[in-house]
């Protein structure tokens, strides 16, 4: 479930009059443009946006950007931009680094159903004038570029049947490879690539049922720890995103300094969809909620904002 609570009936060009009152002037009111946005959801933003240029011929997020800057910039931004544009944008980031971030790829395209990676790949293309599978291909080598480009590329069945002799055939071929320091490791990509979430689900009982122990533990083991933590990354968004994510903000803000790339876009991606349930998850197993964590680890404009969105405005 969402955390963040927008109003049912909001005027576009309210909205949009409230915050360029709040960038008028010597000084910027954060708090207001916090307080709207913040409270606001993509369909709302995209009208607010809208209005914004027809109104003030301005675009907002340019607005935003000579307003506001650091973290709390970076958040906001996320935030207002389209929800598929943002995807996109992600994975360009990704795969642009001097070090690709190949990790952040496969999170965002193994939580994605066939039709929303569809949308994502058609942003992709025209936002960069170029496939998605083109880009992946391009800043990528070896096993970790099969595997990649798999899991763009792949539609998949998006049905709830499942083939259980299947199941069982593929947690025996993954297991054989995830050892076989000689493999090239082609059948892994090709079942995580191709298989349906509930048949991969599946699969990921019999691994367990047959060798006892999880595929992500038998993944952590293996050789190879580039490719392989790559694919475990996609298991583990496959089996449990809610999990992963709880998990990855626990590395984010835990340790000498905080990852505010991750716990900006893990917040801002997932407030609209599960933050609730990531929010319980990271309570259950941290004895710390995830507002508490947040406010000790940041501060400012960003520290509200990030708060605004987890649903604890007046934390």
């Amino acid at each position: 479930m969402a955390t963040i609570v927008a109003p049912e009936k909001t005027s576009p060009i309210d909205d949009a009059y409230v915050i360029k009152k709040s960038c008028r002037g010597l000084g910027t009111d954060e708090s207001a443009i916090i307080l709207l946005l913040g409270h606001r959801n993509a369909s709302q933003i995209k009208l607010i946006k809208q209005a914004y240029r027809e109104v003030y011929q301005e675009d907002l997020i340019k607005q935003l950007k000579c307003e506001i800057s650091g973290d709390f910039e970076k958040a906001i931004c996320q935030w207002v931009i389209d929800p598929v544009d943002r995807d996109a944008i992600l994975i360009h980031e990704a795969l642009k680094k001097a070090i690709p971030d190949y990790n952040l790829v496969a999170e965002i395209v193994s939580i994605k159903s066939p039709e929303e990676l569809l949308t994502v790949k058609r942003a992709y293309h025209k936002i960069y004038k170029r496939a998605l599978e083109e880009d992946v291909a391009a800043h990528t080598t070896g096993k970790i570029r099969k595997f990649l480009v798999g899991i763009v590329s792949t539609y998949k069945y998006h049905g709830d049947e499942i083939d259980e002799i299947v199941a069982y055939s593929d947690a025996n071929t993954l297991r054989d490879e995830i050892q076989d320091e000689q493999s090239f490791h082609d059948e892994v990509t090709r079942i995580i690539s191709t298989r349906s979430k509930q048949q991969l689900l599946a699969t990921f009982n019999q691994f367990k049922d047959i060798h006892g122990t999880s595929i992500s533990r038998a993944l952590r083991g293996a050789p190879e720890q580039e490719f392989f933590q790559t694919v475990r990354v996609a298991v583990k968004c496959i089996k449990n995103p809610q999990k992963y994510f709880a998990k990855i903000l626990r590395n984010a803000i835990v340790g000498l300094g905080t990852d505010e790339d991750v716990l900006t876009r893990v917040i801002v991606t997932r407030a609209e969809i599960d933050l609730k349930e990531i929010k319980e998850l990271y309570l259950e197993r941290n004895n710390i909620s995830l507002d508490q964590a947040v406010a000790g680890d940041t501060s400012g404009d960003y520290r509200a904002f990030l708060l605004t969105l987890l649903g604890s405005d007046g934390y």
